[in-house]
């Protein structure tokens, strides 16, 4: 179904809240055991009502595995394509994060300069840092919550112009509140650093360094997805009908949500990420360094810059972000020992019981990826 066949307002005022899969045969040991990721992401199809899911997990030991659940397309039933690409919201947060810090790391970028500085008069004598922005502490309102019905190509500025007819939520660094507007700014920061389009310097600087073969940020007016993929779908109220979104324009998204990937090239992203492949020590420290987070990160996660911690039941933390976009719900992280997980289904939850399955299976893989796989 056409996007415009719809309210366009309802999907994308909770939108992009929160970001080669080389498949190994399972242990001996593995396939006499049940086993339990696969049990999970059943049940998200089961008993959560997405058509689809699908995710990939990164053992201890370095091999990796995938798996589906549900179909691909309700319309023809066909399954969900093992390691699918998705679109993967506001996981682009972290690299969009990424890219600054290494900027900060090369002196180009400081991190408790006003914004001021690298975009003159756009959020005038606010005194607003690029650290605020990547830590969701500048106060600035989310434009999502105000964006129309028109289904059309956004410019970054005209989203952040958007944001900015409202009031502030607070005062720069006097709250925590997840604001999309925060990450636009940060991407027309990198702009006007490089002099280069913001898809550009996550390609240069993240995506091709890792090998992520299977990532990219979509050009203006590209609204479909590339490779095999399966539908992401909406609703409009629950146990209501589903409405097939996967073709969209995501400009409206853009630093802060507009990249697809596929399951296991966010657990390469993040893996490396927290393994010190893309930033310098000091940089990942910084973007370590976390403040509490509320809504919509689950209890106990902890916002840094652009990277969110977020408690195991076995014990230690992820490091991830998670994405919300309509047609698709993203969960995941790495852990500092090597084990990363993904996992997608196909449509926006519609209650916080099914979030929070979602990261109960997250929490089960990483768990889990301790084992042989």
């Amino acid at each position: 179904m056409n996007a415009h066949t719809f309210r366009w307002k309802a999907v994308v005022a909770a939108a992009v809240a929160v970001g080669t899969l080389a498949v190994t045969a399972p242990s001996a040991v593995a396939a006499q055991r049940p086993d339990v990721v696969q049990q999970r992401i059943d049940a998200l199809v089961r008993e959560g009502g997405a058509p689809g899911a699908l995710g990939a997990v990164r053992y201890l030991d370095g091999r990796s595995r995938s798996y589906t659940a549900g179909v691909g397309d309700v319309s023809t039933g066909a399954k969900v394509p093992r390691d699918g690409q998705v679109r993967i919201g506001s996981n682009t947060k972290t690299f969009t994060a990424a890219v600054v810090l290494q900027l900060v790391g090369e002196g180009r970028i400081r991190l408790d300069a006003p914004v001021e500085r690298y975009l003159p008069g756009v959020v005038d004598g606010s005194g607003i840092t690029v650290r605020q922005l990547l830590q969701h502490t500048s106060g600035l309102p989310n434009y999502t919550r105000y964006l129309g019905d028109d289904v059309r190509l956004y410019q970054p500025r005209e989203l952040v112009e958007i944001a900015l007819r409202h009031p502030a939520d607070f005062a720069p660094g006097e709250g925590w509140a997840y604001s999309n507007t925060n990450y636009v700014l940060a991407g027309l920061v990198v702009q006007e650093v490089t002099h280069r389009p913001l898809a550009e310097e996550i390609d240069r600087r993240v995506i091709r360094p890792l090998g992520l073969r299977h990532t990219y940020f979509p050009a203006p007016g590209d609204t479909a997805i590339r490779e095999a993929h399966p539908h992401g779908y909406y609703r409009e109220s629950a146990g209501g009908p589903l409405i097939d979104i996967t073709d969209m324009d995501p400009s409206w998204a853009w630093a802060a949500g507009q990249l697809v990937s596929t399951t296991s090239d966010l657990n390469r992203f993040f893996g490396a990420l927290v393994d010190g492949e893309l930033l310098r020590p000091a940089q990942l420290a910084e973007m370590r360094r976390t403040v509490d987070a509320g809504k919509p990160f689950a209890p106990g996660a902890k916002y840094g810059l652009g990277l969110v911690s977020s408690p195991l039941s076995c014990g230690g933390v992820s490091w991830g972000h998670g994405g919300s976009i309509p047609g698709y719900e993203t969960r995941g992280g790495a852990t500092e020992d090597g084990r990363a997980a993904n996992i997608t289904i196909t449509v926006q939850p519609d209650d916080e019981a099914t979030a929070r399955r979602l990261e109960a299976a997250v929490d089960a893989a990483l768990c889990g990826a301790g084992r042989a796989g």
